[in-house]
């Protein structure tokens, strides 16, 4: 029997709509997955789920919105004098009036009017003090990182230095020589404050100079300032960051020691430390004029540290993926 050849050709298997589909994705469809895995977009994201950033943003938000805006929410003047309204309890004492919702201090002075006033005098000694140690142990840090050699041992050599100086002492005898004040301590400060910066950055600096983008960088005939501020610099910000919210905090709670031992901020500034300072012979009678103060003074401290430690896992490296 003879098998006739088929007259109808076999037709060529065509893919299935679903492998199409899968080959050839719409590129409207990724657009947003693809905005939403960049580094700021997924900061943000990082820093909206984690709990202590979140906690500490607000609360220091919140101070420095009341700093800033002191001469509108105060309710009195934070220097006017009344002796025949001195230390008038606060508003949950039985003693206590809302004229005066925090008390007065012994001179009869509005203690909330002079807490609002006293976070501008706290914030502007934790950032002005930042700032000049930041800029300090940057400087030192990042030349000492990248160039190595003589240049490392001699930063090496002064870290190692100014780490065998007592801070608090050196404040004290600095203060006690030169004369407390407002410029005396951010300057004194400012000046005792840069090892961190300095160990921090030379790490850091270290870790990141034999990088292929910075051999690319010298190949391409980059000149070593253009290098280190361009190219170095902007990799190692946020651990920079992190180290400027801690030497903030540890500038605020130094400046509240000088103050209370008489020695930072003078009156009639409304300094928390002079603050507690003012009212340590009263701490027995009426505990709640260094409380106060005190409270404020751990509550501003602690959102800075939460704020810097909330920085430090938001930003790393590591986390983005």
């Amino acid at each position: 029997m003879t098998l006739q050849p088929s007259s109808s050709p076999v037709a060529p298997t065509l893919p299935s709509a679903d492998i199409l589909v899968q080959a050839a994705p719409l590129p409207e469809a990724n657009a947003p997955l693809a905005a939403s895995r960049s580094p700021t977009a997924l900061a943000l994201r990082r820093g909206l789920h984690h709990g202590g950033f979140m906690i500490g943003a607000v609360i220091l938000g919140g101070i420095v919105l009341a700093a800033l805006a002191a001469p509108l929410i105060a309710p009195h003047d934070p220097y006017a004098q009344d002796v025949s309204r001195r230390l008038i309890p606060p508003i949950w004492n039985a003693k206590g009036t809302w004229d005066h919702v925090l008390g007065t201090d012994k001179l009869g002075r509005d203690y909330l009017s002079r807490l609002i006033y006293g976070s501008q005098i706290s914030l502007l000694i934790g950032i002005a003090a930042a700032c000049i140690s930041g800029l300090i142990g940057t400087v030192l840090g990042i030349c000492a990182g990248y160039f190595g050699g003589k240049v490392d041992a001699v930063v090496s050599y002064i870290v190692t230095t100014r780490l065998a100086m007592p801070v608090v002492l050196v404040a004290l005898a600095m203060a006690s020589l030169v004369g407390g004040s407002l410029k005396v301590v951010v300057l004194v400060l400012g000046f005792l404050l840069w090892d961190r910066f300095a160990v921090v950055t030379r790490a850091a600096t270290r870790q990141i100079r034999d990088q292929d983008f910075i051999a690319a960088a010298r190949a391409s005939g980059f000149s070593n300032a253009r290098i280190l501020f361009q190219e170095i610099l902007p990799n190692i910000f946020n651990a920079l960051i992190v180290v400027a919210t801690l030497e903030m905090a540890h500038a605020i709670l130094l400046e509240a020691a000088l103050s209370f031992l008489g020695l930072g901020v003078q009156p009639p500034l409304p300094s928390w430390g002079l603050m507690i300072a003012e009212g340590k012979p009263y701490m027995f009678f009426q505990p709640w004029v260094i409380t106060i103060p005190g409270v404020a003074l751990l509550v501003l401290v602690l959102a800075i540290n939460l704020l810097g430690d909330g920085l430090r896992d938001v930003t790393a490296p590591e986390g983005r993926r």
